[in-house]
């Protein structure tokens, strides 16, 4: 039997590879909760391929899909927590910025994350008190200590409605940090964040399986992962702040209006 870290890579590389050999061939997608909720073809496969894998090794295991391939259990000692393409919107316009996701979680506790993003083939892996890598290099969070100097992220909600105050706090940031970024996949915007490419980033209307691998990148390269108070991250809150952990509180400060 393969051990959790060793399941979820290859499986994080099997659908990975299905989605690089059909990233250009074009593809037809449909909407799911409006016009700007994708899914393609791709999603639904890359799906079975993981799922397939995981219920081969650990079928007493739960598994929780975006595409809701299978449903969780209640009773189950482990659940999965998979995205099969995480920045599908990315993937069916040919842009290429989009990762396959898969957690490992026990009692609502991080075990394993895998973040693969097969068009760079960059393996971003994490386990619980052991570290975060990239490649089978151990990665950290930047230095950066005050948000003048910070490259921060987000991603806009599909929920129109929370839009207005989306920007209002991108204005915020737009005028308190050196720089934004807008990346179209939390799972990599929160990877790029374990590996110090970026010092912080905030997100909301998200779905458990847009940051259940990645947070755990980021808590074991040294950041911070929390909701936009400050408070433990819940991964059904649809919110997220993560970030170097020396700029949390000027995060904080801006997204609770304390900043002027």
């Amino acid at each position: 039997m393969k051990d959790f870290k060793t399941l979820a890579v290859e499986a994080a590389h099997q659908a990975g590879k299905l989605l690089r050999e059909n990233f250009r061939q074009g593809h037809s997608f449909a909407l799911k909760s409006g016009f700007r909720d994708l899914v393609t073809e791709f999603d639904r496969r890359a799906e079975e391929i993981i799922v397939s894998l995981i219920q081969k090794e650990f079928p007493q295991h739960s598994i929780l899909t975006e595409e809701g391939s299978v449903r969780p259990t209640d009773t189950a000692p482990y659940q999965w927590i998979i995205d099969p393409i995480d920045g599908t919107t990315n993937f069916a316009h040919g842009f290429p910025f989009f990762a396959v996701s898969i957690g490992l979680y026990s009692q609502d506790e991080p075990v394993v994350g895998v973040v693969y993003n097969p068009i760079h083939d960059e393996l971003f892996v994490a386990e619980a008190g052991q570290g975060a890598w990239l490649n089978g290099q151990p990665i950290r969070v930047s230095q950066v200590e005050t948000l003048h100097e910070s490259l921060v992220m987000t991603g806009f909600p599909y929920d129109e409605r929370l839009i207005p105050k989306h920007l209002a706090w991108w204005e915020r940031f737009a005028i308190e940090a050196q720089t934004l970024r807008r990346m179209g996949s939390s799972a990599l915007a929160l990877a790029y964040l374990a590996a110090g490419r970026a010092d912080g980033y905030w997100e909301i209307d998200l779905k458990p399986w847009d940051m259940a691998a990645a947070a755990l990148l980021v808590r074991e390269a040294g950041g911070t992962v929390t909701d936009l108070r400050g408070n433990k991250l819940d991964l059904y809150s649809g919110e997220v702040l993560a970030t170097n952990g020396k700029i949390h509180t000027q995060m904080i400060q801006i997204l609770q209006g304390e900043r002027e």
